[in-house]
């Protein structure tokens, strides 16, 4: 009877700890601004160490924040960096859509292309945000956005503007195809659900993972066209529209976070991942939070 009580008692306080708490922000907690005078700020993605990189597209810069220290220039030149994550070896990955490719910066900031931006032998669109699976394959969307800093003459070639999965053996198929204009898009920890944004048509969608990097199972999410996306460890979803909408894994809405400006992204940073940083035009700014993040 004795270790019957103890099983239960553990479980309720495991419950618990998983448990959704009445409020995502902290009680009391407000919107904080950690920096501005950027053009547009995209793209955040923590690092092991809880710092948070993010990028100002315009000025092709990625910058790295630090709770402590505050904001530094961490690269210039980065090829048009937008969307960035880290991958399982602690390197920078982003959508550099300079030559609509994706890339990969070690330690030395050094960068490589991992993907050339040719599919069926035309380029693509312009690869926008990323997510990396726990095996090290990468999820990335492909809208249009026409840039001023493309060669004259460039023109949208793809006949859809798609999400595309890269395998780990360096093959990329183009996954999803029926959206207007995919965007956002975030995976869940265990690798088995993706969801995506279709901005223009102010939807999120969620897919189930396939072993072999194709998506089955679409279904209706959440009714918002979102530009960046996370997630945290109860496995709720954050979408940037207008403000951060929070959703429960079931579809729920949980919070609503307003910004002084339009984010574009979200991230969870700092040593506990209990810091939300949100990337918005020309500022940045982060909230304390009940819950923490995965990535």
């Amino acid at each position: 009877m004795k270790k019957l009580t103890i099983i239960i008692v553990f479980s309720l306080i495991g419950f618990m700890a998983n448990a959704q708490p009445e409020s995502i922000t902290v009680q009391g907690a407000s919107i904080q601004k950690a920096g501005s005078e950027f053009t547009f700020t995209e793209g955040p993605a923590v690092a092991a160490d809880g710092r948070v990189y993010f990028t100002d597209q315009p000025n092709n810069r990625i910058y790295v924040w630090d709770e402590k220290k505050g904001i530094s220039l961490w690269l210039e030149g980065t090829k048009r960096s937008n969307g960035l994550y880290f991958n399982n070896k602690g390197q920078l990955v982003a959508c550099a859509d300079l030559h609509n490719q994706l890339v990969e910066f070690d330690k030395n900031k050094k960068m490589q292309v991992i993907f050339d931006g040719l599919y069926n032998g035309k380029h693509i669109n312009a690869p926008n945000d990323l997510w990396i699976a726990p095996d090290g394959s990468i999820y990335f969307s492909d809208p249009y956005y026409h840039r001023d800093y493309w060669e004259a003459g460039h023109q949208e070639v793809q006949d859809v503007r798609g999400v595309y999965y890269l395998g780990t053996g360096g093959k990329v198929k183009r996954v999803i195809d029926d959206f207007k204009q995919p965007n956002g898009l975030i995976g869940t920890p265990d690798g088995k659900t993706l969801y995506v944004s279709d901005i223009n048509d102010k939807k999120i969608w969620k897919y189930s993972i396939q072993p072999d990097g194709t998506l089955t199972g679409k279904t209706f999410f959440a009714p918002h066209g979102s530009d960046g996306m996370t997630i945290d460890n109860h496995g709720n979803v954050y979408l940037t529209s207008g403000k951060v909408w929070v959703y429960s894994p079931e579809g729920k809405l949980v919070q609503e976070i307003e910004v002084p400006e339009n984010p574009s992204n979200v991230c969870f940073g700092g040593k506990k991942r209990n810091i939300l940083f949100i990337t918005a035009r020309t500022s940045v700014y982060t909230i304390k939070t009940n819950v923490k993040g995965i990535d």
